[in-house]
């Protein structure tokens, strides 16, 4: 149990390493846009967005912007890793205990809810309120990037509640996309989606563990997705939820497998002792061979990719996401008369307020009706500056943002409405953090 709890931690920590580094590169990205945006170079960074991207397969051409090949195309990577995230933690994460995993998820919820409500409240009724959705999610990257400033100081378990709770938020995000944000729909194509989704999970029931296969039947699925108008990102977590969990054989084989092979391997220290002693020993060659293949049999496809990609879509992925969606410019128009819009003070209040209002509130009421438990060490204090934080919305904000409105106005209040909240949110929780944090310690000291 304890080794299990380890290799946990390690894979945790690994996953969060990432991104908080991610998060630089990500703040960087997005503020070069926005410099870059409102300075004398808008031109060619318009003219960048806009450029045209063109390929063909048989009859079929494809022809979009860059900004929608990195929104449609690149971003399914994205979001076909968040959905290797979500599976990870539904099997052997945080979200694997119903009575853990309950109190994230309804934290969640209150904190898609509460933004959701207050959004409408400035724009029922008006255009502006096809963005509702832009204020329910959390930017992972972010928010973990905001709690490891504080380090050591702040629970364990503070820091899993958060990254799990903003999992569950990227899940719900992705339902909102794929339900509200699908304008029309093809069946042909998303008929032949669905057969392609059905392929995969004859494959798992046959013990396919060929990540090729997976790789090509992937891009089958967003072709098709794509072609259906339901967003094709959501085709990522589709087919992220049909990688396989399980490798070849389980740990007892692969230890065992292991002991046979380095068992038979004779080395004599005069001959052995050098770098190319592995040229003049074929069996040596051939061992460290089958030593290869055994770790990759034992490693599970949803490892092995999500170990893979992650690195690719935290440091050039998102990044690149954040230059092309983040560039705020009020070029025409006085930003004073955008402060007051209703679309950005449905998007600052929605994540400023709503987000620690409705995460605070649902997570009492969870604990509360015993229905879910504080993780250990965590108190409500923890609790609450963790909501600030989930007040930080950008990736997902922006990428729901860019679905909810065609004129470049209504598009800018919204960005400017999520700048304003993830800083003030990424600033209030830090800072309340903290102060709590030091006043724990001063109690510990006292007493």
């Amino acid at each position: 149990m304890k080794s299990a709890e380890t290799g946990q931690y390690r894979s945790s920590h690994w996953f969060f390493t990432k991104e908080v580094i991610g998060s630089v590169l990500l703040l960087c990205a997005a503020v070069t846009a926005a410099i870059v945006a409102n300075s004398r170079f808008y031109d060619q960074y318009e003219h960048l967005l806009h450029l045209e991207l063109s390929f063909a397969v048989g009859r079929f051409e494809f022809s979009n912007s860059l900004l929608h090949w990195v929104n449609d195309g690149l971003m399914a990577l994205f979001f076909f890793t968040v959905g290797l995230e979500i599976k990870r933690e539904i099997l052997v994460g945080e979200l694997a205990s119903p009575k853990l995993a309950l109190l994230p998820i309804m934290a969640a919820a209150g904190g898609m809810l509460v933004p959701g409500l207050i959004y409408a409240a400035f724009n029922w009724g008006s255009p502006g309120m096809a963005g509702w959705g832009i204020p329910v999610a959390t930017d992972i990257a972010f928010s973990l990037g905001a709690i490891a400033i504080l380090g050591s100081r702040l629970p364990v378990g503070l820091r899993i509640f958060l990254s799990t709770f903003a999992i569950a938020d990227d899940l719900g995000a992705v339902f909102i996309i794929a339900v509200f944000y699908t304008k029309t729909i093809s069946m042909q194509f998303l008929g032949a989606a669905l057969v392609c989704l059905f392929i995969l999970f004859i494959a798992n029931v046959f013990w396919v563990r060929w990540i090729p296969f997976y790789i090509v039947m992937g891009i089958a699925v967003w072709i098709c997705v794509f072609g259906s108008g339901v967003h094709a990102t959501v085709a990522g977590v589709a087919v992220a939820m049909l990688v396989p969990a399980r490798g070849k054989y389980d740990m007892v084989r692969f230890v065992r497998t292991i002991q046979r092979i380095t068992g038979g391997m004779r080395t004599d220290r005069d001959i052995d002792g050098h770098w190319f002693s592995i040229f003049l020993r074929p069996e040596h060659l051939d061992s460290v061979l089958e030593l290869k293949t055994a770790c990759n049999d034992v490693a599970t496809p949803l490892q092995r990719l999500e170990h893979a990609l992650l690195p690719w879509v935290i440091f050039c992925i998102l990044p690149l996401f954040a230059f092309l969606n983040a560039g705020l410019t009020f070029h025409d128009t006085p930003i004073s008369g955008a402060l007051l819009h209703p679309v950005t003070l449905g998007c600052l209040l929605g994540l400023l307020i709503g987000k620690p209002v409705g995460i605070a509130a649902a997570s009492y009421l969870a604990v509360r009706f015993n229905i879910a438990q504080l993780p250990a060490n965590v108190r409500w204090g923890h609790i609450c500056g963790a909501g600030m934080l989930g007040g930080i919305g950008f990736t997902m904000s922006l990428f729901i943002s860019g679905l909810s409105f065609d004129d470049l106005y209504s598009l800018n209040c919204a960005k400017l409405g999520v700048f304003a909240a993830s800083i003030l949110a990424a600033l209030g929780g830090i800072i309340f953090l903290g102060a709590y944090a030091a006043s724990l310690r001063r109690d510990r000291q006292t007493y």
